[in-house]
């Protein structure tokens, strides 16, 4: 049975918008990737992110406080040979203080030259999950004694990494420089910075791990 030309007509038009939205939302995030082998697909409205080393994705719009990110993740493990259950982190309010030329090309050390806020969940091999404030420290790339505090720690199996499980995260941030993170409704951090980040960028973070992306927004508050 042969379908209208009309019909074929507006399934082409609906196919090539869905394209062109599919490209853009692509478009809007920058992959800095370790490993030459690293993917980043997208599957309907998910990214599947493949990481063999480090992989920091950034969305390209810039964040204002106040705002709220939220956003659904899960760590991949279904045999693969990169399926870890480890990291599944992020920055936000992210900036480099002192504009550096060497670039981060995905290696996590030379994350210590931002300003931001990071969550490391299921980090080291999914026995800890620490909050820091970077402060940009140049010294910090290469000597640890230089490196920010852990200004919140878990280590109970509660707030380790589950496999295959889909995580919603909220990520507040207001103008007096409180930020709190949650993760499944739960607040695991509240920091009121005496010297707040209120401009900078997001970036989903991991290493060594398939883990998928999705529903990522940004909120302003009013």
């Amino acid at each position: 049975m042969k379908m209208p030309l009309c019909f074929l007509w507006r399934r082409g038009i609906l196919f090539c918008i869905f394209q062109v939205f599919i490209l853009h939302l692509f478009a809007q995030w920058h992959v800095e990737a370790e490993s030459p082998q690293t993917r980043v697909l997208w599957r309907n409205d998910t990214l599947d992110i493949t990481s063999p080393k480090g992989l920091s994705l950034w969305w390209e719009q810039p964040l204002t406080a106040p705002c709220t990110i939220t956003y659904r993740a899960c760590v991949v493990m279904e045999g693969g040979p990169y399926d870890r259950l480890s990291d599944l982190n992020c920055f936000w309010m992210a900036s480099e203080p002192f504009k550096c030329i060497t670039a981060r090309a995905g290696r996590f050390v030379e994350s210590y030259r931002l300003q931001c806020y990071y969550l490391g969940y299921g980090g080291n091999y999914n026995t800890t999950t620490r909050f820091r404030r970077y402060n940009g420290d140049t010294l910090a790339v290469t000597d640890p004694v230089h490196r920010p505090p852990i200004l919140k720690e878990y280590t109970d199996s509660d707030h380790l990494l589950k496999p295959n499980h889909w995580y919603a995260i909220r990520i507040d941030v207001q103008a007096d420089g409180r930020t709190r993170y949650f993760l499944d409704e739960e607040l695991l951090v509240d920091y009121l910075d005496p010297s707040p980040l209120l401009h900078g960028w997001f970036a989903f973070r991991t290493t060594w791990s398939h883990t998928r992306l999705t529903k990522y927004n940004v909120t302003r508050i009013k």
